[in-house]
């Protein structure tokens, strides 16, 4: 326990719990669920672990400090008090941002502007010169909190958000955050037992998703950098292990993973996201309408997929719902079907009934994640067969 410290790994509305089990399958300690995020504790090389492997975070912080703040001289005083120096060497870079819930705080660009001063003026006294301030690429990236009067100051292990896995490399008009794509996938209850079928698969986000979960793919395997690695603490002979000890893990997936599209374009960009992500062995393509395909086979197909919900796209919603549904209905027996929409007025015209109806955010578009399960032959008769 010595070397353990607290970790906050940031997700996304409503899928806590899924975070929740990955850490712990993955051997994290002392787990807790909060709003949007999940406390944890473990070492080093179990941040270099959890930012390589967790598919549902976006972010992994380790607070470094925490203390109550009564005004904007105090909190400046109190950071200025840090020993930075143990963090940062002075021809280093830093970057400060802030998140505040605060009636004594109430801009959070002012607040980080005051932090960052604090940290520089540090620097400044004692040396007489100081660290450069780099939004981009900083040696430090430093993350605020203040709710209330506590303020707590953490390091953003990650960096960049961590829904950049680094494969995506050609995007639609609406593509899908990776994040986002995983964790639907995973609560869809997708775990490689079948054949998978995205329809309407745009640049290949859940098809890619989906691979890397039947494979045990760690998703951030292929990103370039990890905030972490300019840390002054970075062991990259860990790091390496690390990665070595997740690739063992991978495993054999003997099913097949098929995406559809009608633009050639989105075709075009699936399979060379497909192919950077170094998944071609999985995942096939074809440019197709789906409502002019039927399934293939007896076997269970187990399909998720984003339509168009018409923020963005000129087409008639009603009668495109319309369409999913009859397709579903008339075409793919033996098939769950999931998929997320934010249009909850053309969901109505789907004409089937789902079993499954989950609140998601896609973006700040409040969303449905819905279920629809179409059995072959009635679903009298194959309840009397259960």
């Amino acid at each position: 326990m010595v070397n353990n410290f607290k970790m906050l790994a940031k997700t996304l509305y409503g899928f806590e719990e899924l975070l929740v089990s990955e850490l712990k399958a993955m051997g994290a300690m002392d787990v807790k669920a909060g709003v949007r995020s999940v406390s944890f504790f473990g070492d080093k090389g179990f941040m270099y672990k959890a930012n390589l492997a967790l598919r549902t975070a976006i972010k992994i912080l380790k607070p470094i400090d925490s203390f109550r703040v009564y005004g904007e001289e105090d909190l400046y005083k109190k950071i200025k008090a840090m020993p930075w120096e143990d963090y940062l060497d002075v021809s280093g870079s830093l970057a400060v941002d802030a998140t505040v819930h605060s009636t004594t705080f109430t801009h959070s660009k002012y607040v980080a502007l005051k932090v960052k001063d604090a940290i520089v003026d540090r620097f400044r006294e004692q040396t007489g010169t100081r660290p450069n301030v780099d939004l981009r690429f900083p040696d430090l990236k430093i993350n605020i909190h203040i709710d209330k009067q506590q303020c707590t100051v953490s390091f953003d292990s990650s960096g960049e958000s961590l829904h950049r896995r680094g494969y995506k490399i050609a995007t639609n008009i609406a593509p899908i955050n990776e994040v986002l794509a995983a964790g639907l996938i995973m609560m869809s209850g997708w775990e490689g037992q079948s054949d998978f079928l995205d329809p309407m698969c745009g640049s290949g986000t859940f098809l890619i998703e989906a691979a890397m979960i039947a494979c045990n793919i760690p998703p951030n395997l292929m990103r370039k950098e990890f905030a972490f690695e300019r840390w002054k603490d970075w062991d990259s002979d860990l790091f390496e292990t690390i990665e070595a000890s997740l690739l063992k893990k991978t495993r054999d997936f003997n099913h097949k993973i098929l995406g559809f599209d009608k633009a050639p374009s989105a075709v075009r960009k699936a399979k060379e996201n497909v192919r950077n992500a170094n998944l071609d062995d999985f995942i096939e393509i074809e440019q197709t309408d789906f409502f002019k395909t039927k399934k293939e086979g007896e076997q269970l197909l187990h399909m998720v997929f984003n339509p168009p919900y018409g923020e963005r796209l000129d087409i008639q919603m009603e009668s495109f719902y319309g369409d999913i549904g009859s397709t579903l209905k008339h075409g793919y027996p033996g098939t769950i079907a999931w998929f997320i929409t934010s249009n909850l007025e053309a969901l109505k015209h789907i004409g089937l009934r789902p079993s499954r109806k989950i609140k998601v955010f896609n973006a700040k578009l409040e969303s449905r994640f819905v279920r629809y399960e179409m059995y072959a032959g009635s679903k009298k008769k194959k309840k009397q067969q259960d």
